[in-house]
C-alpha cells in the first residue's frame, strides 16, 4: 500500500506510470506532473465481465490547518489525499457490487445538481403564478409582492435546496419592513409555489410548514374603514410627506376616485378628458374587463392638470422612478405608508372600503356608490335597467365626497355628515 511520502515525492518521467495502492486504487504519474487517483474495478454486463477505470480526481498532499468547509470545497473540484482516495474508492466500490458503473453514477449525480439548480424558486414561483386563474392585475400584484420580498431572498436558490431557515428569514424580514399582512401573504404564497414543486417532483417537501407558525398571527384589519378623524389624519400625513410627487398623486387620485391601487399607479393620460372631467379606464385593465368610467371632481382635475406639466409628456400619468416607460409600482404605497407609520394599521385596498361605508353613511344610494366601485350588478334586469351608469349622479356624489375629504384633512367635521344627495 501507499504512502502519502510516497504520493509526494514521485518524479514525472518520459511516459505516465502507475503505483499501486490496494484492491483497484493507483496512482498514475503523467509527464506533465499531473498526478491523477484511478480506480480499476470490473462489471459484468449481460453476462459479459468488462474492466474500466473510474477517474476519482487529482492527488494533493494533506494541507495543513485546512477548515472542514475549504476540504469540502477542494474536494467538489476534484483534489484529494490519499486517505480521501481511499474514501472515494470504497464508495465506488459499493455501487461495482450493485452492478452501477461509477463513472455513470456521477454523469447522472451531475445532471441531476444541474437540474436542480436551473430549476430556481423564482421560476416555479413565475409558473405557479402564471397557472392561476386570477386577473391580469391580480397576478401582476402577486408578482410584485415576490419581487420585493422574497426573491431578493431566495429567488436564486433551486427550490429543492431551501430549508426552513430561509423562510423564516423571509418570514421575519417581512413582518418588520412590510408589515404582518404582507408577511402573511408571503408566507401563503410561499407555501403555493413549493406545493407546486413537490407536486412536479422538483422538491421534496415544503419548508413553510416547520415555520408557519414562527410568527404571531396577523391580527391586522387593514381592511376595516377607516373612520373620519383617522382619515383626514392619514390625508395630513401624506401630504407632509415631502416624497415622490407621483406617490403622492397617485395616493390622492385614489382617494378622490375610489378606484383600486393598481388602477391609479396605472392611469394613461390618454384615458382622461379633463375638459369633460371624465376618467375611462379601458377594458383590459378592469377586474371585470369592461370600461369603467369615473367622474372627476374638481379636486382631481386641478391635480391632474398640475401633474401634467411635469409627466404629460410620458404615457403614464405616475411614471417610474427608474423607468419612465413603465408605471410606478403599487409597492410605493406600501413604503410610503410604512414610512409615515400606517403599515400594518392601513391597507390601500381600505380606501374603498372606507370610502363604500362613508358614503352609505352619507346617504347616497346603494346603485351609485357600486357602480363608482366598478361592482357588477348581479341581477341582470337591473344591470340592463342601469346602462347609464348613474354617471350624472355619481359626478355630484364624488364632488360632495371629495368636499367631505378637504373637511376631514382640515380637521372639521369630525363625524360624518348626511349630504341629503339627489334623488335616485
Amino acid at each position: 500500500m501507499l504512502t502519502d511520502t510516497q504520493c509526494r515525492t514521485a518524479k514525472p518521467k518520459d511516459k505516465p506510470y502507475k503505483l499501486a495502492d490496494d484492491k483497484g486504487l493507483y496512482l498514475e504519474i503523467k509527464p506533465n506532473g499531473v498526478k491523477a487517483w484511478r480506480y480499476r474495478f470490473k462489471l459484468a454486463r449481460e453476462g459479459v465481465v468488462k474492466e474500466s477505470v473510474f477517474a476519482i480526481g487529482d492527488y494533493v498532499s494533506a494541507p495543513n490547518g485546512e477548515t472542514a468547509e475549504e476540504a469540502k470545497a477542494r474536494k467538489a473540484g476534484g483534489r484529494f489525499t490519499l486517505a480521501e482516495a481511499r474514501d472515494e474508492r470504497i464508495k465506488a466500490r459499493g455501487l461495482v457490487k450493485q452492478g452501477i458503473n461509477p463513472a455513470h453514477e456521477r454523469q447522472l449525480d451531475r445532471i441531476k445538481r444541474v437540474q436542480e439548480s436551473a430549476t430556481t424558486f423564482e421560476a416555479v414561483a413565475r409558473e405557479w403564478v402564471s397557472l392561476k386563474e386570477w386577473e391580469e392585475v391580480t397576478k401582476k400584484r402577486r408578482l410584485d409582492m415576490l419581487a420585493r420580498v422574497v426573491f431578493p431572498k431566495i429567488g436564486a436558490l433551486p427550490v429543492k435546496q431551501i430549508i426552513p431557515a430561509h423562510i423564516l428569514d423571509v418570514l421575519k424580514t417581512a413582518q418588520e419592513k412590510n408589515g404582518p399582512s404582507v408577511a402573511a401573504e408571503a408566507k401563503r404564497t410561499m407555501s403555493g409555489v413549493f406545493e407546486l414543486a413537490v407536486s412536479t417532483l422538483r422538491a421534496d417537501t415544503d419548508p413553510v410548514y416547520p415555520v408557519r407558525k414562527a410568527l404571531p398571527a396577523n391580527k391586522t384589519q387593514h381592511k376595516r374603514p377607516l373612520e373620519a378623524d383617522a382619515i383626514g389624519k392619514i390625508l395630513r400625513d401624506v401630504d407632509a410627506h415631502g416624497g415622490r410627487h407621483e406617490t403622492i398623486g397617485a395616493f390622492r387620485l385614489m382617494w378622490l376616485t375610489l378606484c383600486r391601487p393598481s388602477e391609479a399607479v396605472d392611469a394613461e393620460w390618454a384615458e382622461f378628458d379633463l375638459d369633460a372631467a371624465i376618467w375611462r379606464i379601458p377594458a383590459e385593465r378592469m377586474k371585470k374587463r369592461k370600461e369603467h368610467a369615473i367622474p372627476l371632481p374638481t379636486q382631481a382635475v386641478e391635480l391632474l392638470r398640475a401633474l401634467h406639466g411635469i409627466t404629460g409628456r410620458h404615457v403614464h400619468v405616475f411614471p417610474g422612478r427608474d423607468d419612465k416607460g413603465k408605471p410606478m409600482a403599487v409597492a410605493s404605497f406600501r413604503q410610503m405608508l410604512n414610512i409615515l407609520g400606517w403599515g400594518g394599521k392601513y391597507s390601500p385596498h381600505a380606501t374603498r372600503t372606507t370610502g363604500s361605508t362613508r358614503l352609505n353613511e352619507m346617504g347616497f344610494p346603494a346603485d351609485w356608490i357600486e357602480r363608482q366601485l366598478a361592482h357588477a350588478e348581479p341581477n341582470a334586469v337591473r344591470r340592463t335597467y342601469n346602462h347609464a351608469e348613474h354617471l350624472a349622479d355619481r359626478a355630484k356624489m364624488m364632488q360632495q365626497w371629495a368636499d367631505m375629504l378637504d373637511a376631514w384633512k382640515k380637521g372639521d367635521g369630525a363625524k360624518v355628515v348626511p349630504l341629503r344627495p339627489a334623488a335616485a
